[in-house]
């Protein structure tokens, strides 16, 4: 692993530690891997170790690279600097992507309460937006922002179409952000159908970073330490992952439905594909009123997605796939 310390605005100490790791020789079929950016909390008036390299460090095993930023803080901290230091920092990352070896479009942010805020910034209103976030205990709202950083934006208003996938996590009795942070980022998330998984557990303080006992005291959820590696499968999941011959497919989409595609799809809700005059009448070409079977509830259809139907009435691959290609000549016009 090769370690390097850049100074990205000597000013106000702005810094990117990076983490790469080796590619090809050893590592068989990998050329170049996806990577993290970890954005430490602290209340915008200092970065936390205990939420840098302890972070870093289980990504770097599961064969992501790692980069820490460091950003604007206390009086140098007016909004937008941190999110000016975050745009130089993914811009300088996806500029080296060929000599660092990084994936340019398998870049995740991991922020932590005000990193968070940052990291949520960065995914809903920057203009290098990250791939995928991963948001832990985050400031989100600005009744709560405004106790640490009064000039800084809400995030919730800010989710619009282009927002990356999110990985929401917090626990119930946080002291220091209110749970409902996260409650209302996923909201919004939902609101405009970004693809997101969240873990709100049960019981524990603010800042418990990976929930590893050398860090913390051991009362919170047991099961507080899983997110790790549950945001591990998870960015396998909507990202792709990584194993000794290279880079796999993601699994899944980066919305929850494929409402907003260029295209009509498979994908598509029933509500939304009723609401649209083609999809509509191919609907009822294909799945023709049937007397003897009940009609789908109207919160169902708003988000059973028609591959789903057609899997539960026994469709098969092959008839599903000629489906999709008559779907694929409807244009879409998706609204943010």
């Amino acid at each position: 692993m090769k370690a390097e310390f850049m100074v990205l605005n000597e000013e106000r100490n702005v810094t990117l530690t990076s983490y790469l790791l080796q590619t090809g020789g050893e590592f068989g079929g990998i050329a170049a891997r996806p990577a993290v950016i970890v954005i430490p909390g602290g209340g915008y008036h200092f970065c936390s170790d205990r939420e840098a390299d302890p972070v870093a460090m289980p990504y770097l095993k599961a064969g992501y690279h790692a980069f820490i930023l460091r950003y604007s803080l206390g009086e140098l901290a007016e909004w937008p600097r941190p999110l000016e230091d975050y745009e130089q920092a993914m811009a300088l990352i996806r500029q080296n992507a060929e000599a660092w070896h990084v994936v340019p479009d398998r870049i995740a942010v991991i922020g932590f309460s005000a990193g968070g805020h940052l990291a949520a910034c960065a995914a809903t209103m920057s203009k290098n937006r990250p791939n995928a976030a991963i948001l832990g205990y985050p400031v989100i709202d600005k009744e709560c922002v405004n106790d640490y950083l009064p000039s800084a934006p809400d995030v919730p208003s800010a989710v619009d179409a282009d927002t990356c996938p999110c990985f929401v996590f917090a626990t119930r009795t946080d002291n220091l952000v209110p749970v409902k942070n996260a409650v209302h980022m996923i909201d919004a998330l939902c609101a405009k159908g970004i693809a997101f998984e969240s873990h709100i557990y049960s019981n524990g303080a603010h800042g418990l970073t990976t929930g590893d006992l050398s860090v913390n005291r051991p009362d919170f959820s047991s099961r507080y330490a899983n997110w790790v590696e549950d945001s591990l499968a998870w960015l396998g999941d909507v990202l792709g992952g990584i194993d000794a011959d290279g880079l796999t497919p993601p699994r899944f989409g980066p919305r929850i439905n494929g409402n907003k595609e260029k295209t009509l799809n498979l994908d598509c809700t029933f509500k939304y594909l009723m609401e649209h005059p083609e999809g509509k009448k191919l609907l009822a070409e294909i799945l023709p009123a049937d007397p003897n079977r009940p009609g789908m509830p109207a919160a169902a259809m708003e988000v059973i997605t028609l591959r789903t139907g057609l899997r539960f009435r026994g469709t098969d691959e092959e008839t599903m796939k000629e489906i999709e290609k008559r779907l694929q000549t409807i244009a879409n016009t998706p609204s943010g």
